[in-house]
């Protein structure tokens, strides 16, 4: 068993920036990522929203984040987390794939999330050029474009209103004949003169020229009848799921599985916190995650202070 002061579940943009912090907070900390530090930012070609960056390549980012939090002290583990397990006096072991177990009075769940894919050929080819699973991160390269949105929820038709800002044409295809999202939005979207809705239909193959997406290949689930469409690019918003599964225990959680936290990122279960895209919010951008990270790095310092002292903890 090894001990440390934190724990940190992920080494995406929260997890390495908490690594950050608690390595300035003088903490003995480790960041357990079963791959290559960057969670999502790996999947992202370039980044134009982070402050600072007019322009970034993901992987370059990542990599900038790994190095910083590794100046100030922080180790990082490449093992899979298996389980987080609260421990009747109130602290922590983190277990990994390997066997290794982790002991701190403290974790930081920053474990992200996964977009669902549609699991159709070309989807992870084109993955970065020209398909995507965020408006908010990539509209703006498709100005003037034509844009596929696939997807019937609440994501799928606020993402498809959104980029008409952006694309001069927004197909949105749902398998179904009436949306899941609420009315509201629903209403906004029918009444978008730059939005067609493409009913009873699914994306059987995302097509391009090795370098971009180009067109869709379609299926009318009803008729069977299939069809091309020529698109720019698909986003993809059919579900996402936070990596919550690793936390053996109740905490509390959102409809979506997403944890709630108090204002210092601390969950329902004391000494475990979250950032990031684990956690429920009303957006998820890599700004956001190093924002929950920093709160809650600090707030870890200031929990080991509190048990420290003996003081009560919430």
């Amino acid at each position: 068993m090894k001990t440390y002061d934190v724990v940190i579940v992920g080494a995406g943009p929260a997890g390495l920036c908490a690594a950050l912090y608690c390595g300035r907070s003088m903490l003995r900390t480790v960041v357990l990522e079963k791959g290559v530090p960057g969670g999502e930012l790996l999947n992202t070609e370039l980044i134009e929203d982070y402050i600072g960056f007019e322009s970034i390549h993901g992987y370059e980012l990542a990599d900038r984040f790994a190095q910083h939090a590794l100046k100030f002290g922080a180790e990082l583990v490449t093992d899979a987390v298996a389980a987080v397990e609260k421990l009747a006096d109130g602290g922590f072991d983190v277990t990994t794939e390997s066997g290794e177990t982790y002991a701190a009075p403290a974790v930081i769940l920053t474990a992200g999330g996964t977009p669902v894919k549609l699991g159709v050929p070309g989807e992870l080819e084109y993955a970065g050029k020209g398909v995507s699973y965020c408006a908010v991160c990539d509209g703006h390269f498709f100005r003037g474009d034509v844009v596929a949105v696939v997807g019937g929820g609440d994501a799928a038709c606020e993402e498809a209103d959104f980029l008409t800002r952006y694309a001069s044409r927004v197909h949105l295809h749902h398998r179904r004949q009436e949306f899941r999202a609420s009315k509201i939005i629903q209403r906004r979207v029918l009444a978008n003169p730059k939005i067609q809705v493409i009913w009873d239909t699914v994306v059987e193959r995302v097509e391009g020229d090795g370098g971009t997406v180009k067109h869709l290949a379609l299926r009318n689930v009803k008729t069977g009848a299939a069809s091309d469409l020529p698109v720019g690019g698909v986003f993809v918003f059919v579900g996402f799921k936070p990596n919550t599964g690793v936390v053996k225990g109740h905490f509390t959680h959102d409809e979506a599985g997403y944890c709630i936290t108090d204002a210092v990122m601390m969950s329902s279960i004391p000494g475990l916190f979250a950032a990031g895209d684990v956690r429920a919010q009303l957006t998820r951008q890599v700004t956001t995650a190093v924002g929950d990270a920093t709160t809650a790095a600090i707030a870890v310092s200031k929990y080991l202070d509190q048990l420290k002292a003996g003081k009560p903890v919430a």
